[in-house]
């Protein structure tokens, strides 16, 4: 019989064991047990890990010998009636031990130094407050790494509790990778950890328990039900306009999660201002609607309507009139204009802002959760099991003047080839995809032109004048372009972990950051080429009447795309419009809907048992796996829709606003499926976001390129502004005739057969008798003349007009952008002043303790000296006994 505290009612019960008793292992009581607690056995011991297996090792025997204690329950008592589940207990002296060797910071006195004052005006942010029970702010204490040795130098009031959850499931974590899985008599290093274990399927599952049910507290009142309160304030969409609880997600799932839901958060924050200002500039384009001379001019029967165009296409497609184009000109309107240059600078100083205030918002947090020296620590001591199970040589440390593991440099060389040899196939095969996505555009054009001539509604009745050939290409190509890209990525996530894993990486910090740039580099090109491909290719190499250019050759028959007369740049808004929006839909889909599913078909046994038999740690094993990899895309779908939303904003000022209702859901959607959905991940520590910083220190350099170019390119805003100051007609600066100005004309006698529609191809009002031009887009000289059909010198003015507003565009922000950053430090004085302080208090205190201590030594000493010279016939003054025990 064994005694157990009751966690209902606080009374003592004697009970007996009716399971079977597990070799090695402690009885575990079966009747009137709470199976929703944490705790087991007598009501203080919490459960800090759990394995659930069909098969068992000596991996168990190992784990006992390194100190843990271990509690098996009998498959009879389990949902399944077949797994059963180990329950590990860590012990003072274990956590002590392994606290000491990762060197974990633990408070040691109360901190003096005053608190920074309230924010003026903080009153306005009290509707979306939380409660301060909830925000957890926790008490300031100084720090030190802990020492097993100087046990009273630390606030300890209770050993039980002096260690939180989130860092006793890591150090028993950490136990679990490096504990090995033979015997004694047969060392074989290939056999150790946790996870190799979990590969082979000896162990099924191994997570740390969730504390209580997300709806509803726990019965034990040793429980703080943290998850129950992050489930109610946090994430809950209801609860989408509040703060979140950053102290508290930060307590009970680790700093690494921590420091991605504030930034998260943080980056939500300043897509407010963006989204702002991107509909302040949408509007404005909504405004000028009728000031649009260029757009009136197109859709004018008496202008748009009388010039023919040459055909688009070899054979199917056919002359057509300017004016079929004039919803298409009133699109494009909306998003260039000149409202769409200020955006597009406001953007590039954007950028430099949040990752400027993130950096000092990220030095606040590493100075509140004591990460400030976090960084020596996690390489040094986060070494990787397989990197030490892999590197079988051994070389001399010159710091630590340990042997320690290493990988031969032609090994790691080799490596190194293969992986970016690999990295370098799938890139190309991208590309690849994204030729034939173009060749499409190409081959289904002259199909639609055909099906549409004459008329957009021809054919296609269902859709009305809203559709014309170049829409239904671009709109089918996009959804063509977005399955690809998804395809893609399935298959090459588990490409980029393979060579990950190939490279052997050292530490954990490493290996992430090698798969960080594998991913990212492959994600970039995968959604991003299709978009550069429409802001700077299509349009740019096409050629003219009687000379055009073809994709492959004039074997292909696939003559390159042209431009609309109002420019590329509404095609490349539906580009990004369905890429972007496209992706954060299915994203969200992928986050909210499988995991509900899967845990919905894996706990549909458990829903029939009774609630006080279906116990804490089944409940847990039917919840979804947070992997090692869980949060990795978490930050690269994020860090993608950055990239959306900088690189081509000069496109589509909306696409800020996209991002903000989505980040808004998406913040509450991780929230709700981290408390409810997934097991309770391992706590790990990180000061930072890691390599994801400078990677959106590129994307935003760069984004101040691709926009400049955007504007120059693929706007017609520069050639709009050369007509407006240069080639108006009279004295009087006007847009008037800017359509027929920026169209060149061409003789319909010299194109040549391969050009020309084919018989009943063209429209019943074309008389090749009576029109004998065609108008392409383009600036070049007219037939007749005696340089007929090369540039004039309004295309050189407009080329020089458009590499000079790249050159100011680009040093405009760039100068801007590097005042800012040098404006604003990385770090807040405060938080400067704060840190020096803290060490020089934490030094004078430990040098202080170390003086009373050795105070107490050479006093015990002394003490002992002066009994034992009682007992002998003479004996020396004090003064030279306390100089001898100096």
């Amino acid at each position: 019989k064994i005694s157990k505290l009751d966690c209902n009612n606080g009374t003592i019960n004697s009970i007996s064991d009716r399971g079977t008793q597990l070799p090695g292992h402690r009885e575990i009581d079966k009747l009137g047990q709470n199976r929703d607690s944490v705790y087991f056995r007598d009501g203080v011991r919490r459960i800090d890990f759990v394995l659930s297996y069909e098969r068992r090792r000596e991996f168990e025997a190992n784990l006992e010998k390194a100190g843990l204690e271990l509690e098996t329950e009998d498959k009879s008592e389990s949902d399944d009636r077949k797994t059963y589940y180990l329950k590990i207990h860590a012990p003072w002296e274990v956590l002590a031990t392994y606290a000491d060797v990762l060197k974990i910071k633990v408070p040691f006195k109360a901190s003096d130094i005053p608190k920074a004052r309230e924010v003026p005006l903080e009153w306005l942010t009290h509707p979306f407050r939380l409660p301060d029970n909830i925000m957890r702010p926790e008490p300031d204490y100084f720090t030190a790494p802990f020492d097993k040795s100087k046990v009273d130098f630390f606030l300890i009031d209770d050993k039980d509790t002096f260690f939180p959850p989130s860092t006793r499931n890591r150090i028993v974590y950490y136990i679990l990778t490096r504990c090995p899985y033979y015997k004694e008599d047969r060392k074989e290093k290939d056999k150790t950890g946790i996870n190799r274990l979990l590969n082979n399927g000896t162990y099924t599952s191994a997570y740390p328990l969730h504390d209580c049910k997300y709806w509803k507290k726990a019965q034990d009142m040793q429980c703080e039900s943290e998850r129950y309160h992050l489930y109610r304030y946090w994430a809950r969409f209801l609860c989408f306009y509040k703060e979140q609880p950053l102290n508290l997600i930060k307590k009970y799932y680790g700093e690494k999660i921590g420091i991605y839901f504030a930034w998260l958060g943080f980056y939500t924050e300043m897509l407010f201002f963006a989204a702002v200002m991107g509909v302040i500039c949408f509007v404005y384009g909504v405004l000028s609607y009728e000031d649009n001379i260029t757009s009136k001019e197109i859709c004018d029967l008496e202008i748009g309507g009388r010039i023919v165009m040459c055909p688009l296409c070899d054979k199917k497609c056919s002359y057509w009139k300017l004016n079929s184009t004039c919803l298409s000109s009133w699109q494009s309107h909306l998003f260039d204009n000149e409202g769409t240059v200020f955006f597009a600078i406001f953007m590039g100083i954007w950028v430099t802002l949040f990752l400027e205030f993130w950096k000092r918002r990220q030095a606040r947090l590493e100075y509140e959760w004591d990460l400030v020296d976090f960084e020596e620590e996690q390489q040094q001591l986060q070494i990787r099991p397989e990197y030490e199970l892999k590197c079988t040589g051994r070389r001399l440390n010159r710091i630590t003047q340990e042997m320690e593991p290493y990988l031969p440099f032609p090994s790691k060389c080799a490596r190194f080839c293969l992986s970016g040899a690999t990295v370098l196939f799938w890139t190309c095969l991208i590309v690849a995809c994204i030729m034939g996505v173009i060749a499409y555009r190409l081959a289904v054009y002259a199909a639609f032109a055909s099906v549409m001539k004459d008329s957009s509604t021809s054919k296609i009745q269902l859709v009305g004048s809203l559709i014309t050939p170049q829409l239904a290409t671009s709109v089918t190509a996009s959804c063509i372009n977005f399955v690809i890209i998804l395809i893609l990525n399935f298959l090459y996530e588990h490409v980029a972990i393979w060579i990950t894993d190939m490279e052997i990486p050292k530490t954990h910090l490493e290996y992430e950051n090698k798969l960080t740039m594998k991913m990212f580099m492959f994600q970039f090109v995968n959604y991003y080429s299709s978009c550069f491909y429409v802001a700077f290719f299509k349009g740019q190499f096409v050629g003219y009447p009687g000379n055009y250019t073809y994709m492959f050759g004039k074997w292909s028959k696939l003559r390159n795309e042209e431009c609309a007369p109002g420019g590329c740049l509404i095609e490349l808004t539906t580009q990004l419009l369905i890429v972007m929006a496209g992706k954060q839909m299915v994203g969200n889909v992928q986050e909210a809907l499988l995991p509900l599913l899967r845990n919905w078909w894996g706990s549909r046994k458990g829903r029939s048992h009774p609630e006080s038999t279906y116990s804490r740690w089944e409940q847990d094993h039917d919840l979804q796996n947070f992997s090692q990899f869980g949060l990795f895309y978490e930050y690269l779908e994020m860090v993608i829709q950055f990239g959306f939303i900088t690189l081509f904003v000069a496109s589509f000022p909306l696409a800020p606003l996209l991002a903000l209702f989505n980040n808004i859901l998406e913040v509450r959607v991780d929230a709700w499926k981290f408390t409810t959905q997934f097991r309770r991940p391992v706590a790990a520590k990180s000061r930072n976001i890691g390599a994801w910083e400078e990677i959106l220190n590129v994307v935003a350099i760069l984004s101040v390129v691709t926009n400049a170019f955007i504007m120059a390119f693929t706007s017609d805003m520069i050639p709009r502004l050369v007509y407006l100051y240069a080639y108006h007609p009279g004295s009087e600066a006007t847009m008037r005739g800017y359509i027929t100005n920026s169209l060149s004309l061409y003789n319909i006698s010299q194109i040549p057969e391969s050009n020309l529609p084919e018989a009943g191809e063209n429209p019943s009002w074309f008389n090749s008798s009576t029109i004998t031009t065609c108008s392409y887009r383009d600036y070049r000289y007219p037939p007749g003349h005696e340089k007929q059909y090369t540039h004039n010198m309004q295309f050189w003015h407009i080329l020089a007009a458009k590499l000079a507003f790249i050159i100011i565009m680009e040093h405009v922000v760039f100068v801007v952008k590097f005042f800012v950053a040098w404006l604003i430090p990385d770090v807040p004085t405060e938080v400067k002043a704060r840190i020096k302080r803290e060490r020089f208090l934490v030094q004078e205190y430990l040098h202080n303790y170390e003086v009373e201590k050795l105070k107490m030594q050479l006093s015990q000493s002394f003490c002992l000296s002066t009994e034992t010279a009682s007992l002998l016939p003479s004996s020396p003054s004090k003064h030279q006994v306390l100089s001898e025990c100096i």
